[in-house]
């Protein structure tokens, strides 16, 4: 099939003569007379078979020198203009001598955009290893050679896949981006395919995923990527522009077009778990076009079907289900006889056929697609005269002599325009520093309205509170969220997020089912990495053929994640947003800003919010005092105090006991606090609800910190804050009460309304060290404030709380204006309710785990407190038959208390059959930690749990066990029974880990019983979750503060670090 000279040394004719030996036809290829580059074959060897010849690879050399680049561009525009018969015409000989002197010039330059698009169709029409060139002159091309950062390049992706998968309806497209230059980096996809599948080598040998890709799946984790670790995981993007390190761009869930693999008559398919996505888009070619070099644009068209069912699944060296197919066919594995790998092949490519034609997505099988190429060599023979072409890819891995292209003997030859291959980026490329940017977080979102307010006007409003309509008419809106459990939205945010999710949108198109399925599936699966989408810039929205400005076309918009990286979907819901609202045409003023409460916090926040005046103007003066208030506080200025300062209705409770539920011998306390509720109608409540605690700082740390303030006003005044307003000009500045705080003393402000014990940000640090009299302090403490790496070894190490600041710091005073107007509020802590309303009327019970550290390693003050999230929808079912599983160590079996009272009370009060509850608990050792064990030894007496399982993890007469153990080894089969075939509920409450253990162990379980794939089971969780049959209550630290947090913070630095060395 090679057209190789032969040993002789003879003159090679101008021509080749081919045959078509089915057919008996003969065609001479005078086109070949036309190539210039060479070949890998030579006198005495062919080199067909070869995957990357030498010679169809581009190194990375830079562009052309101009003796070399003259001559191609001379021969393009020649190619160029005789496509319109418009050869050495006027307009060719003025359009060659712009090019020659922009040569003689600069030494490159530049395409027209009509040139642009003519050579990057031709540059398919040349590609001698693609059968589907019948179509190259529907090309749709996309010019991006304006990009200027690695986040335009992700918008254009984004604009390419949206434009080509088109609702499966696919559509062939280039998009390319700047040229290579002199003295300048190239624009680089990292990435082989802009949508591919990761692949994992596990621990013994084995691979999960796409073996192709594993190398790109650790450079991608090495830059920030956290992988899920399933079978079918979608690459994030590595983009890199000149210069730049690359960066990460998880691309949105919504983009990828997948289409899961199903047999029409076998049912083993569905077992196998198998999907594939629908665009291939080849990322990792170089585009020459007269003798110009563009090595990022990526190109895609459609597959045919042998591509997926025969080289991706069933190749050794892809995810070589071959055996497993043949097996659960039930074909005779043990001899090749039997040609059971042709059978399982056949039956493969029938399933891929069959399941794109049911999703409506473009495929074409092998057979039409060698009919179509042959239809385009005679087309190509009857235009040009031949037609490059790579007779060993161009046969089809399947059906051999079947194929038409198998008889037809075929010349291959380079032309230009044409594509290269490139080597791998990470191959060669050598990091200017370290590498991607991982952002931060903060937790006082009351502290971010009031930063804010003083350059803005704004009206701060919950999420529940705001009409999704109005954004329409908004010019700036600024979201600050925080991301639920899975990824989801906080409660007050899912009336929004719907809302949002259900707009129109000009990119997607999507239809209504698919985005209530989208709404779900982009919470629970969008990656933790660095910002999620690029700016979507204008231009790009005007010059698009397919976008339009949107519903937002006219607001400007920035989005702040909070979040924690102890929980597996940091920010996922801020991510969300942040991308929904670009979707619909908003034009997004800064990258998303991240927080992480375990690293960098306040430092990040900072730095969003200095970008955020920036953009919209600078901060106004500002001036506090405080003013002696006449008012005379009464008994119930707390309640109304503390309501006043959080916006939320609070209550006070009169506390009727306190107990340790643990053994004095144990190193842990945990305490029932059972609170009498009286007939507010606020604390009503259900089993499994959550109870806000609003809490006191130690009087002893408030006394001391009294003494350390300048100029106090007198003990047991009233003071209101003021804040002197930047009038308008001519007009005199007003002195105005600041609303922060309600009119009360400084020994009550920081007693109650304001945060003395967290490590103070880096912000009141800078305000201190402008106070600081002694100039090494005021030295260490700018440092402290301005070197974010510094901050965080110093936060981390002491914990500090303002006292001990000010002992480390003793000449910096403390003026009261200062504290009151800049320590963060006292923030809430969420408790679950261990109690039944029905079992204890009048009353709600807390199981409370008692923290106490020290800083400093060990060395340090003793430090207190405890803090949870809390999840809105953990509660029992309504269907009291609906069997329900508990999983619960330590503290987490507070809620579950609160359950088994209610059936309890169910049982003996309504006549209720016994409820099947089973309870998987966990602690450290049998004799010191079984809390509540009398309790639940009688709720299983009286039929309110069906079963009650311990594991203990630190007892000398019991093996190690966790929950997860006693899931899988006593309760595997009733696990699967229970939630899918009975309907059933299964609930964790837990710190972060344990829960992340429970939630693979039962997909172990699922897949295992269920006889289903990993992934398949990873799918079967998120619908029950969506149902509200998975319930998750996750602490954030508990007794594990030191631990836990030390782990997450340790990864988070990491990171952190590499962000500070890269800048922003």
């Amino acid at each position: 099939p090679c057209s190789c000279p032969s040993d002789r040394h003879v003159e090679p004719p101008k021509y080749s003569r081919i045959k078509n030996w089915e057919s008996g036809s003969i065609m001479y290829d005078t086109l070949s007379a036309q190539a210039l580059q060479e070949v890998p074959c030579n006198e005495r060897r062919c080199l067909a078979s070869l995957m990357f010849p030498r010679q169809l690879c581009s190194a990375p050399e830079g562009p052309r020198a101009k003796e070399e680049l003259l001559p191609l561009a001379r021969d393009f525009l020649r190619l160029y203009y005789g496509s319109m018969k418009r050869a050495e015409s006027q307009a060719h000989t003025q359009r060659l001598q712009e090019v020659e002197q922009q040569i003689a010039e600069t030494g490159t330059y530049q395409l027209l955009e009509a040139e642009l698009i003519f050579g990057a169709k031709h540059a398919w029409r040349n590609a001698a290893r693609c059968m589907g060139r019948i179509q190259w002159n529907k090309l749709q091309v996309f010019d991006a050679r304006d990009c200027t950062s690695a986040q335009e390049m992700f918008t254009s992706v984004c604009t390419h896949i949206n434009y080509a998968t088109n609702r499966g309806n696919l559509r062939s497209a280039i998009t390319i981006f700047p040229q290579r230059t002199a003295g300048r980096g190239d624009f680089r996809i990292w990435n082989q395919q802009l949508i591919r599948y990761a692949g994992y080598k596990q621990h013994d040998g084995s691979i999960l995923g796409d073996p192709a890709t594993i190398e790109l799946t650790e450079v991608c984790a090495q830059y920030g990527w956290r992988p899920p670790f399933g079978r079918f995981d979608v690459l994030p993007l590595l983009l890199q522009a000149p210069d730049e390190d690359p960066e990460l761009f998880p691309l949105p869930p919504e983009l990828v077009l997948e289409v899961p693999i199903r047999h029409p008559t076998l049912k083993c398919f569905e077992e196998m778990g198998l999907r594939w996505y629908a665009l291939p888009a080849v990322s990792n070619l170089l585009l020459e076009i007269g003798g110009l070099e563009f090595p990022a644009a990526p190109f895609s068209g459609w597959y045919v079907g042998c591509e997926i069912g025969m080289r991706d699944f069933c190749d050794a060296q892809r995810y070589n289900v071959l055996q497993d197919l043949a097996e659960r066919m039930e074909l005779d594995t043990r001899t090749t006889l039997s040609l059971w790998k042709d059978k399982a092949a056949v039956e493969m490519n029938v399933a891929v056929l069959h399941s794109f034609q049911v999703a409506k997505v473009t495929i074409v099988d092998h057979h039409a697609a060698g009919e179509s190429f042959m239809k385009h060599l005679e087309n190509e023979q009857r235009m040009r005269g031949g037609c490059p072409s790579d007779w060993v890819w161009l046969v089809p891995p399947i059906s051999g002599s079947l194929s038409p292209v198998f008889h037809q003997e075929l010349v291959n030859y380079q032309l230009s325009p044409c594509f290269r291959y490139q080597t791998d980026p990470w191959k060669t490329y050598i990091p200017k520093g370290t590498t991607v940017t991982r952002k931060k977080t903060f937790r006082e979102i009351a502290k971010a309205s009031h930063t804010l307010s003083l350059c803005f006007l704004p009206q701060v409003l919950c999420m529940d509170e705001y009409d999704v309509v109005s954004l329409e008419h908004e010019t700036l809106v600024l979201v600050v969220t925080s991301t639920f459990g899975n990824g989801d939205p906080p409660e007050n945010g899912e009336g929004f997020a719907k809302a949002l999710m259900e707009m129109s949108c000009p990119y997607l198109g999507a239809t209504e089912p698919e985005l209530q399925k989208s709404y779900k599936m982009r919470f629970n699966s969008i990656s933790q990495s660095d910002s999620f989408v690029a700016s979507w810039r204008k231009k790009r929205r005007e010059s698009s053929n397919t976008d339009s400005a949107g519903a937002l076309g006219t607001l400007r918009f920035s989005v702040f994640g909070l979040g924690s990286r102890a929980y597996p979907h940091f920010c996922a819901f801020a991510h969300a947003v942040d991308t929904r609202l670009e979707e619909l045409g908003g034009e997004r003023i800064l990258p998303m800003g991240e927080g992480d409460e375990l690293c960098g916090q306040e430092e990040a926040f900072r730095t969003w919010a200095r970008s955020v005046f920036k953009v919209r103007g600078s901060k106004k003066e500002e001036k506090h005092r405080l003013v002696h208030e006449n008012s005379k506080l009464c008994l119930s200025f707390l309640p109304s105090g503390l309501t006043h300062v959080h916006k939320r209705k609070v209550v006070p409770c009169h506390v009727l006991s306190v107990k340790n539920l643990q053994s004095p011998e144990s190193s842990r306390s945990t305490i029932l606090v059972q609170l009498q509720t009286g007939d507010h109608p606020e604390l009503r409540y259900q089993p499994g609800d959550h109870l806000g605690i609003f809490p006191a700082n130690s009087p002893e740390l408030v006394e001391d910190l009294l003494e350390r303030i300048e100029d106090p006003p007198p003990p047991g005044e009233t003071v209101t804050v003021e804040t002197l307003e930047a009038g308008v000009e001519g007009v005199k500045r007003l002195w105005v009460p600041d609303p922060r705080l309600p009119p009360c003393t400084l020994r009550q402000a920081l007693s109650f309304f304001l945060d003395i014990t967290t490590p103070p940000s880096p912000q009141l640090l800078q305000l201190l060290a402008t106070l600081a009299e002694d100039p090494r302090e005021k030295e260490t403490l700018q440092r402290l404030s301005k070197d974010a790496l510094l901050y965080e070894e110093w936060k981390w190490f002491r914990c500090p709380t303002l006292l001990e600041v000010l002992e480390e710091f003793p000449s910096v005073p403390l003026p009261a204006s200062l504290a009151l107007t800049q320590l963060p509020l006292l923030q809430p802590r969420y408790y679950s309710i261990s109690s039944a309303p029905g079992a204890h009327p009048g009353q709600v019970h807390l199981t409370v785990a008692v923290l106490n550290y020290h800083s400093q390693n060990g060395k340090g003050p003793l430090h207190y407190g405890v803090c949870s999230t809390w999840a809105p929808n953990f509660q029992l079912p309504q269907d009291p038959s609906a069997p329900c599983i508990l999983v619960g160590p330590g503290t987490g079996i507070a809620p579950f208390r609160s359950f088994w009272q209610q059936r309890l009370h169910e049982i003996e009060t309504e006549g209720l059959p016994s409820s099947e509850m089973t309870l998987v608990f966990g602690c450290r050792s049998s004799l010191h930690d079984q809390i509540y064990e009398e309790e639940i030894q009688e709720a299983q007496q009286k039929g309110a749990l069906s079963r009650v399982l311990t594991g203990f993890s630190r007892d000398p007469d019991y093996p190690k066990t966790y929950v997860q153990d006693l899931l899988r080894m006593s309760l595997s089969g009733y696990v699967f029974e229970a939630l899918c075939r009975r309907q059933g509920h299964m609930y964790v409450c837990g710190d972060v880990t344990m829960a992340t253990g429970v939630l693979q162990t039962v997909q172990q379980i699922l897949a295992k019983e269920g006889k289903m794939a990993l992934a398949e089971a990873g799918d079967l969780i998120s619908e029950l979750r969506d149902k509200n049959r998975y319930h998750e209550d996750i602490f954030g630290l508990t007794f594990r503060t030191q631990e836990v947090a030390s782990r997450i913070r340790s990864q988070s630095f990491t990171s952190h670090r590499r962000s500070l060395l890269m800048g922003p």
